[in-house]
């Protein structure tokens, strides 16, 4: 839905169509992505338009950015460690 809304407005039910949801399930997700600051919902009439607050993604980015470097650390350890053991393995059934 976020790449939905990266390009423009759009409508509950123009975001619902693409996933096949009904629009009380779209309007869920709408509402937990409301929650978390990442779309603002304008009622107009019977209309419901979302909008994405990219303010709130670059924060998020930022944040997930201070640890990618950990992350990245931690899971190039567990690919050597994963390998070592297919290699012992490898080797025993020899």
């Amino acid at each position: 839905m976020l790449g939905h809304l990266a390009r423009r407005e759009r409508t509950i039910g123009e975001l619902a169509t693409p996933f096949r949801m009904s629009f009380a399930g779209a309007s869920k997700h709408v509402r937990v992505l409301e929650n978390a600051g990442l779309v603002t919902r304008t009622i107009r009439g019977r209309t419901h338009l979302c909008r994405l607050e990219a303010a709130r993604l670059a924060e998020a980015d930022a944040w997930l950015r201070r640890y990618e470097r950990l992350w990245g650390e931690n899971l190039d350890a567990l690919e050597a460690l994963l390998r070592a053991e297919d290699e012992a393995k490898t080797e025993k059934a020899k």
